[in-house]
């Protein structure tokens, strides 16, 4: 158990490691690539250790030099695996699930036990529409997750949208190694939007063309190949959240370097977010930097920001008024039900939270130390750690969850000090 201990005064300047996000689509595609290629700033954290080793069963090699990850792709020639085991990864589950079926055998992919409460049923069914033998152990769509594969034929997928963007995801980044053209429809709204954005973004930049309608459908000419590259992979927005955060709740000023000027993550929209509540946000070439101001409450729509909600909901409560955050169901499928988390570990400072099935609202008032459970969820841990900056006997429990996405996240915050 970590205690936080209060800030007198925040001016700081921090760096932030590559975004978790990119870091998992660069593995993915440059192993699909045919050839050696070169990825610079990735982030070395629990949940992408566990997509290199994944890869790493499935027959593509890597290895860690000086100027950065050289991946040396198959092509799409993979091999099949009998066991995966992602740990509490859910981007792992989902991407390699999809890499599997370009194997020629059976592979089971396997978890935690939190992973086996979260849904796989709109993957395994793309996969299955596009010709690949998929089941789950019992039969409701969750893992364990059985691929038997001889290739990807190709064809048409309707996919679900509200559940997790990762499963158009996962099938987009695969697409061009069917037999045949792939078009995957969308039924539904789909959640997370700028994740898929950025899927495409780096498909792209390892040369192949995606034909899209906004965010309904997607067409994949057959016979693309992904080329082997030299990729950057940029800061990672979600991590910047927590010190924007710090500078919000403690009326400090915190600089973020390594933070992308021009971005496809969504979570970059954090910053205009603290400023409709009262920050001065200043942004330049590669930084961005957050003074706190008197904070006031919103309402807002965060289904394409879900991972900033935690976020959001503890500086919330240092704002005059009540903040509404709605559309946001799909976060009680996440590494813990975040909506009851939140809700519950809010009370425990003194907090007045109300929730609903997919909305929670967060009045700001006075609050005091408590001790808070983490539920093994990494943005949890961090979030709550931003309360004690400005709340004596804040004290983080499992606080080392946070190596799931940003294992040097302590010693970051130790230089707001």
């Amino acid at each position: 158990m970590m205690e936080i201990k209060p800030l007198n005064e925040c001016h700081a300047i921090v760096s932030v490691p590559g975004s978790k996000s990119y870091t998992h689509r660069a593995l993915i595609v440059s192993a699909l690539a045919d050839g050696e290629s070169l990825l610079k700033n990735t982030l070395s954290s629990e949940d992408t250790d566990y997509t290199l080793r994944g890869l790493d069963a499935l027959g593509v090699t890597f290895r860690l030099k000086e100027d950065g990850l050289h991946s040396f792709g198959l092509g799409g020639k993979l091999k099949a695996n009998e066991k995966l085991f992602v740990g509490n990864s859910g981007t792992s589950m989902r991407f390699l699930c999809a890499l599997a079926a370009l194997g020629n055998g059976r592979t089971v992919l396997d978890g935690s036990e939190r992973m086996r409460c979260r849904p796989m049923g709109g993957l395994l069914e793309g996969l299955g529409a596009l010709g690949v033998r998929t089941y789950s152990e019992g039969g409701q769509g969750y893992p364990p997750v059985t691929v038997e594969s001889h290739g990807l034929k190709g064809g048409t997928a309707r996919i679900r949208g509200e559940e997790s963007s990762q499963f158009l995801s996962a099938l987009l980044m695969i697409s061009p190694c069917a037999e045949q053209d792939v078009t995957l429809e969308v039924s539904g709204s789909l959640s997370s939007r700028p994740y898929v954005d950025m899927t495409v973004s780096v498909m792209s930049a390892f040369g192949v063309e995606v034909q899209r309608e906004g965010y309904t459908s997607f067409f994949m000419k057959a016979g693309q190949r992904y080329l082997p590259r030299t990729y950057f992979i940029e800061g990672d927005a979600s991590n910047a959240s927590y010190f924007f955060s710090a500078a919000a709740v403690t009326g400090g000023t915190v600089r973020v370097e390594n933070f992308p000027s021009a971005s496809l993550q969504g979570d970059s929209a954090f910053l205009s977010i603290l400023k409709k509540m009262g920050c001065e946000v200043t942004r330049s070439e590669g930084w961005a930097q957050v003074r706190g101001g008197e904070l006031r409450g919103i309402e807002i729509d965060m289904k394409a920001m879900p991972d900033l909600v935690p976020t959001l909901a503890v500086t919330a409560a240092f704002a005059r008024g009540k903040t509404v955050i709605r559309n946001i169901e799909h976060l009680r499928f996440k590494e813990s039900d975040r909506i009851a988390a939140l809700a519950a570990e809010l009370s425990k400072l003194g907090v007045r939270v109300e929730e609903g099935r997919d909305w929670i609202t967060v009045e700001g008032g006075k609050m005091h130390g408590a001790e808070i459970e983490t539920y093994h969820d990494h943005r949890l841990a961090m979030s709550f750690s931003i309360a004690g900056l400005a709340v004596p006997g804040v004290r983080i429990k499992e606080e080392r969850c946070v190596d799931k996405s940003f294992p040097a996240f302590w010693e970051t915050l130790k230089k707001l000090y």
